[in-house]
């Protein structure tokens, strides 16, 4: 009997009280033990393999587990809403009532947004949910649109990146109650900031993971991921998987309110369904439905690629609103250290690199990835820029780099500010990863505390992957890496504010750009194809953002020395309606720590553009009341 459940799974409080249901086909006889008082409850067993019961006695804050077949041991609730002793201990029963008071909150749609990828551990000292809202008004004030948060499903240690996560509708105990987030997101919306979670539906972690005991069913008996089994969502019996994993996309917008999901590692969430009937199609539409005429944002990371899944579903995709773009990252990293092994073999950083990523998105679209011996990607011209991540750091990239070291630290000053003019502007996306806005001294390394013979196997298998990388190989380097199950490796990783002073000129950089791009008539508005770009030299290279009243913009890009061009190219540079173009922001400036070299234009000289230096320019024709547009970027809101 379902009653008036929300979802099929979990202790739900009722009128009545409050009903258990859990999904157990493989036993017989499925019971309640409340803490406390170790007399159980039989759930009654229904047709499909669930077991389900209503105590009236019982209500929020009681805490459960259950025993199966009259076994001694009592397993928490795989659907638990809270683990307030970790995945091993009892499971509480959670009231999801709060007095939401985000006001008129719309949700995100898709188009410009600035993502801010947040590790909430690691994100403030306190390493709670509500001291990072106490830092909300202050990404609001920069410009960040909508934090990305790092998975929070309930995994066992102190500490972790939370991809090893065992109770996926349980947020960690470690960053504080259920209310506490709810009370972030809360906050988050008022402050004009979204908020979406990434989640975690291709595998389980490996300690404390107890759904086998409930049904093998759950796991995949034809598929394989990275980093262990496969979720059933084509086999035999694959229905309530699929139920249980849709419920727990629905809950995190119902319930918390969240503002979309980023669905990690989706090439290893595997259905040989069609597109229109895929688990990935689903999530979406169930998000959709759960949000209540909100808008959402359900972003996919997919390796090889798959540009597809940002298709909308009556094209024949899967309805995604947006994909990470490693292609960038990766082309960016070349470009910013010459590193080009591994991964980044096929990478040369070059001008047209950055062209092509600015006009189709990814730069690999089924052309041979020699790294990988196959093609690499699909066509994606049709999609929207907005469709599209880009990065210079994220977690994975960041801690493997084998030090866990930040992009800033890996090159010179001056190349870094002008690939960051370039992320923050392109059309793309734009995400940054904690800290980076104010150049952040703190690492971020792979952190996971486990049991001793589990941690000396993730050690091992974490070191077994950054050895792909030749010049992590060396054993002096590898002396230094940090260990994953170390308390001093996590508490390395925390964010310094004090830096937000310390390195203001940085900070100052970012907080422009983001403005510019947020107010400005033409960035972070570019149609599929509003944007073109030419080859100035070999480590030169210029855009121009198309805007249908002619107010277009220029950005070019020198990561090399001093350029000399006679004139910019024809006819892509061809001033609009006679107009010229008029300088409104240099990488170089003193106030972002450069060297002010100036940009001159004379009729015997022509154009001279400072090296490693990103510079903007805007038709003349744009009128003060369209705004000085570096005097917005000093004066945000």
């Amino acid at each position: 009997m379902l009653m008036n459940r929300r979802y099929p799974v979990g202790a739900e409080v009722l009128s009545e009280g409050t009903h258990f249901r859990i999904w157990a086909p493989a036993r017989e006889q499925v019971a309640v033990v409340l803490e406390g008082d170790r007399s159980s409850r039989l759930l009654t067993p229904e047709e499909n393999g669930y077991h389900s019961v209503l105590l009236t006695e019982v209500g929020s804050g009681a805490r459960y587990g259950f025993q199966l077949d009259g076994e001694d041991h009592v397993y928490p609730d795989p659907a638990s809403r809270f683990q307030p002793d970790g995945p091993h201990g009892p499971s509480e029963v959670v009231d999801p009532r709060f007095d939401w008071t985000e006001d008129d909150w719309r949700g995100l749609k898709p188009e410009g947004q600035v993502l801010y990828e947040l590790h909430v551990g690691t994100f403030t000292r306190e390493g709670t949910w509500a001291a990072a809202e106490e830092q909300l008004p202050e990404l609001a004030d920069l410009g960040i649109t909508c934090l990305e948060v790092l998975p929070v499903g309930e995994f066992p240690g102190r500490f972790g990146w939370g991809y090893d996560g065992v109770n996926l509708f349980a947020p960690s105990h470690l960053y504080g109650s259920p209310s506490d987030f709810r009370r972030f997101v809360n906050t988050a919306h008022r402050a004009g900031i979204g908020v979406i979670l990434d989640v975690v539906y291709n595998h389980l972690g490996p300690d404390g993971n107890s759904l086998k005991a409930f049904s093998t069913t759950y796991f995949s008996t034809k598929h394989e991921t990275d980093w262990g089994e496969a979720l059933n969502f084509d086999g035999e019996g694959s229905g309530p998987v699929r139920e249980f994993i849709l419920a727990n996309a629905a809950y995190w917008i119902d319930e918390y309110h969240l503002d979309g999901l980023r669905l990690d590692a989706t090439q290893d969430i595997h259905d040989r369904a069609a597109p229109e009937n895929h688990i990935l199609t689903d999530i979406g539409r169930r998000v959709r439905i759960a949000a209540k005429g909100r808008d959402t944002l359900v972003v996919g990371e997919n390796e090889p690629q798959h540009s597809e899944l940002c298709r909308p579903i009556e094209r024949g995709g899967y309805g995604l609103d947006a994909l990470w773009n490693d292609d960038f990252h990766h082309s960016a990293m070349v470009a910013l250290t010459g590193r080009s092994e591994a991964y980044f073999t096929d990478y040369r950083g070059a001008p047209q690199e950055f062209i092509s990523a600015a006009k189709y998105g990814y730069l690999f679209q089924g052309q041979c990835y020699s790294w990988q011996k196959k093609p690499r990607g699909h066509p994606g011209i049709d999609l929207p820029p907005s469709a599209f991540i880009c990065f210079l750091q994220n977690h994975d990239q960041l801690a493997n780099s084998g030090r866990g070291v930040r992009v800033h630290q890996l090159t010179s000053p001056g190349r870094y500010r002008a690939m960051l003019a370039l992320q923050l502007l392109g059309p793309g996306t734009p995400m940054l990863f904690q800290g980076q806005e104010f150049a952040s001294s703190a690492p971020f390394h792979y952190f996971a505390d486990h049991k001793p013979e589990l941690a000396t196997l993730v050690e091992k298998g974490r070191l077994d992957f950054l050895v792909q990388f030749p010049s992590l190989k060396d054993p002096h380097m590898q002396s230094v890496f940090a260990r994953p199950h170390d308390p001093a490796t996590f508490e390395r990783c925390k964010l310094d504010f004090s830096e937000r002073i310390t390195h203001a000129a940085a900070y100052r950089l970012t907080r422009d750009l983001l403005q510019l791009r947020l107010h400005d008539s033409t960035f972070g508005k570019a149609s599929p194809r509003g944007v073109d770009g030419a080859v100035l030299a070999d480590d030169a290279f210029l855009l121009r953002f198309f805007e249908r009243d002619g107010l277009d913009r220029l950005l070019i890009v020198n990561f090399g020395r001093d350029l000399h061009l006679k004139r910019l190219p024809e006819p892509l540079m061809a001033p609009p309606r006679d107009a010229g173009w008029k300088l409104i922001l240099c990488t170089e400036d003193p106030a972002y720590g450069g060297c002010g070299r100036p940009v001159v234009q004379t009729k015997t000289e022509g154009w001279r553009i400072p090296g490693e230096a990103a510079l903007v320019f805007a038709s003349e024709r744009t009128t003060t009341s369209e705004g000085s547009h570096a005097a917005a970027a000093r004066n945000p809101r």
